[in-house]
This record gives C-alpha cells, structure tokens and sequence, in this order.
C-alpha cells in the first residue's frame, strides 16, 4: 500500500515538474492562467477552481473552472468573469479575513476547509448562492496564496471538490497541499516575470513613440512624419500576410516579426535628432539660423543709396562709377529675392548673372574700402541648381540614415529584434542598389526593409503639413511611386499589392485632406512598371 501511494506521489511529482516546465515555456498570459489552474485540478483531482489575481487590494477573478458544470469563464473563454473584486480590506481599513481566499492573501497561508457546510470560521455566504443558483454543492475547499520570489501576494489559488479514483468528493490532503502551494509558488514568479517582461517592452515601445514624436516635434518640414509611416507599414505587411498570390503566398509575417517591423517603422528617422534644424527647415537657399537675404538687402541699400546721391549730385566718384542705378538695383534685388526661395530651376543664364551680380562692388560705409556684392558662401548657396540644399546640406541630411543605423546598432536589441537597425537604416535603399547608405540591391535586403521604403515615400508624398509644398494628391502620388517602380527605385511586386488590396485606402481616408482624395486608375499605374 506505502509502495502504491508513493509511486502515486511521485507520479504526481514528475507531472507539476512538467506543469512547471510548460508554465516557464509559456508566454501568452491568457494561456498562463489555464495552464495554473488546470495544472492545480489535475494534481489535486478537483471538480473546480477558480484564479485570483491580486490588485490594488482587489482579489479579482481571472478564471473559473468547473468540470461537472461545463463552466469555464475567463482566459480563453469568450465569456468573462462577471463576479465583482474582493478588497483585502473594508472601508474602515480592517482587514476582510473572514472570507476564504482573503485571509489566504491576508496571511499568506494555506486555508483547507473539508466541508462548506459544516464550517462556521469562514463566510462562505457567497459559495452557498452559488451553489443555489447551479444546483451545485461545494465540499471540499483549498485555498493556496501565490507568492512570488520576493515574497509579495500576487494571487490566490481556490479548489473546490477534490474527487478519488472513484469520482468521490473528498477533503483536501497534506499531500495536495504541498504539491498545489509548490505549484503556485512557480505560478507566482512566472506571472511576475511576465509582468516584468512586458512592463520592459511597454517601455520600450513608449520611449520608442517618444524618441519618434521628438524628431517629428522638431521640425514643421517633419511633422507627422514618424507617426504616420508605421500605419502604411503595418498595414502592407498586413496586406502581404493576407495575400494568397504566387508571390506572396508563401510568405507569413508572424507576431514578433510584425512587432520588430513596427519598431523600425517607428524609429527609421531617428538619426534626424543629429541633423541640425536650420538644414532640416531651410526654407530659403541662403538661410542658416536666419535668411542672409537680408544682409544682402542691407549691401544693396548701401548701393542704392550711393546710387541716389550720384544721380542727384551727378558727381564722380571714382570708387563707384561702375555703379548700377536705383532702377537696376530695384532689379537686382527682386531676381535675388526670387533666387533665394528655391522654388523652381535655376537656370544657365540666371547662374551666370548670380556671378555678374556678386562681384558688384559695395563700399564699406566705414572705410570705403569695396568689396563684393555677395560672398563666396553667399554665392555658392544661391547658385543651388533645384530646392534650397547644398550639396553638402543634402549629404548631411542623407546621412541620417548612417546615424539611424549606427544608433540602433549600439543598443542591445533581444533577440526577435535584432534586425531592427538594419530594416530601419535601410529605407533609402533602392531595387536597383543606387540607394544608400549601404548601396546594396534592395533585393538582398530583408522584405521588411522594402515595405518601410514604400511607406516612407508615400508618406511623405502625401503629407499636407509640409509647408514648401503642396500634397500631392492620391493618384498623384500613387503615379509618382510606378514610375518609381520603373526606375528600380522600389520593389514592384510590393507595390503592385499595395495598389491592388487599396492599402492606402484606410490611410487616405484618415489623413489626406479631401480635395487629396481623388480617384485612383491602378490599372493605369500598374502599366507604368508592368
């Protein structure tokens, strides 16, 4: 009989290691709480039980499991626990240690009742109602505390009818004691370290979002920015998920690949926090911190002047003879102005008047001494053949992307995020390997890289709070992106997907001024780059 019980024992044993085994390997927290509860069922043989978890003072139910009832509420039931919170304590701050699994809380301590019905030490009122309302008799009751390794309540586990080889209800053992309280032990530090683990990956997500909204915050040309691309992205890897195509088909994003994706999408500008704002906001070719157009404004009022006092004296002078006339000055002016905004192409025969006008010479109203009209700098920004950037400028900005990946690299990613940097600091690749910073063909980069490359583009092609340009409109810019598609500038089969499965719809809708959103001919695109 000793041999049989023991073996008994020791089989039971052999399964909580194994229910601690699986407990460990689980991650999703719903089915954590199945695995704890029917894990305490079988080792004890009980018909029910029900999982408490430990908030704020508040007992409240997560999951309630009973056999003979075909009742199961909670974790992966689509039917909730309605049952109201336990507080610990009452209004008055006293302690609430006449209910069961209160006082298992409250005293950290293992409650073993035999009979519901005969036991006059504990409220058991509510197990009474319940009973009534199923036609159920609570028997037998075992409530075990949940501590965690550092020794704090997070729960309490309750088991109702422990039943025989026979199916007899009968009371709780020693043995159920100690093997449910080792359970609950385990469930305690595994529930904690999952807390743990996800209170590390809100945070990650948040300081994530925050670093995002800072480079969008930054910059008026930004605004946006950041935020929106992540919507586009996740919603074409959505749309390649769902595709049943030839392409396609074969290729499923699971959930950690999805959240890597989202964070690359969040943090692909990141490197911009380096690039200073007057590049990132030059809204004119001669502006740093402010527009030098007014310096220049103020030589040519020196000229302007010396011009008015020649005309009107109709003396010489010998160091301003060459001077132009107030008229010619008025001009000047204008065409400078006009240059400065970086509106349209500079043509040849504006440059080479860039160059007349800059030797113009202007006396120094101190010393005389003349000097040219426009600077070296001055001249040289003003010369920008398209936009308000210098080549300089542009490669500086265009290096955001080495700083993305030279951030991201430095930080010490788990391991289902370890392409982060890489998808992130590859958005400006091309189909065609003329992309940077790396220059590789987009094709060797993961598919994920492609797809934050399109959202990036349309994003931006479509943003209404860039204040040097107009939006484009939808069909516009959906044209713009087949040509792209055309010139090996971005994966054409993506982008044949996001035309056809309309991703950009939802976005569209969302985001894009009405007047943006006009009709879209995909098939007419679709021939651009077919």
């Amino acid at each position: 009989m000793e041999t049989t019980e023991s073996s008994l024992l020791l089989q039971r044993i052999e399964r909580l290691n194994s229910i601690g085994a699986a407990l460990s390997a689980e991650r999703d927290h719903q089915r954590l709480l199945e695995h704890i509860l029917l894990g305490a069922k079988e080792l004890t043989g009980a018909d029910g039980g029900s999982l408490y978890i430990l908030e704020d003072g508040l007992l409240s139910f997560r999951l309630v499991h009973t056999t003979s009832l075909n009742l199961h509420l909670g974790g992966n039931s689509p039917q909730p626990v309605a049952f109201k919170p336990i507080p610990l304590h009452h209004a008055d701050g006293s302690a609430n240690d006449q209910m069961v699994v209160t006082r298992a809380a409250l005293q950290n301590c293992i409650i073993n009742i035999p009979d519901a019905y005969t036991d006059s030490e504990f409220d058991l009122s509510g197990t009474h109602a319940f009973d009534a309302r199923t036609g159920y008799r609570s028997t037998s009751l075992l409530a075990v505390p949940m501590q965690d390794h550092e020794g704090r309540i997070t729960g309490v586990l309750q088991l109702i009818n422990a039943t025989n080889s026979a199916g007899e209800i009968i009371p709780f053992s020693r043995a159920d004691e100690s093997l449910v309280a080792s359970l609950a032990s385990q469930a305690a530090v595994t529930l904690n370290r999952q807390h743990l683990i996800e209170g590390l990956q809100t945070l990650l997500q948040a300081l994530t979002k925050l670093i995002a909204d800072a480079i969008d915050d930054k910059s008026p040309h930004t605004a946006g920015h950041c935020r929106r691309v992540p919507e586009i992205t996740m919603a074409l890897a959505r749309a390649v998920n769902a595709d049943n195509g030839p392409i396609f088909n074969d290729i499923t994003f699971d959930e950690r690949t999805l959240e890597e994706l989202e964070m690359a999408a969040w943090l692909h500008d990141c490197g911009k926090i380096a690039t200073p704002e007057y590049i990132i906001d030059k809204h004119s070719k001669l502006e740093t911190i402010f527009d030098r157009i007014h310096l220049v404004d103020a030589r040519l009022e020196l000229l302007r002047r010396e011009a008015e006092l020649k005309e009107a004296l109709t003396r010489p002078h010998c160091e301003t003879e060459s001077l132009p006339s107030t008229t010619d000055i008025d001009d000047i002016s204008n065409f400078l102005r006009r240059v400065n905004t970086g509106g349209e192409f500079l043509p040849d025969t504006d440059a080479v008047r860039l160059q007349t006008i800059a030797a113009l010479p202007v006396p120094d109203p101190v010393t005389r001494e003349l000097r040219p009209l426009l600077s070296e700098d001055e001249l040289y920004n003003l010369s920008i053949r398209r936009g308000t950037l210098t080549d300089e400028e542009r490669k500086r900005i265009n290096n955001h992307v080495e700083i993305t990946q030279r951030m991201l690299a430095s930080l010490p990613f788990p391991e289902h995020l370890r392409d982060v940097p890489l998808i992130a600091g590859s958005h400006h690749e091309r189909m065609d390997g003329k992309g940077y910073p790396l220059g590789v063909p987009a094709g060797e980069l993961p598919l994920q890289a492609r797809i934050l490359a399109i959202a990036d583009i349309f994003e931006a092609l479509t943003a209404s709070d860039r204040g040097y340009r107009q939006p484009n409109t939808l069909s516009a810019a959906l044209t713009i992106l087949g040509r792209m598609c055309k010139e090996g500038h971005i994966d054409a089969q993506l982008y044949e997907l996001f035309l056809r499965r309309k991703v950009y719809l939802d976005y569209a809708i969302a985001y894009l001024k009405p007047e943006q959103r006009d009709t879209v001919d995909t098939e007419t695109i679709c021939q651009l780059f077919s």
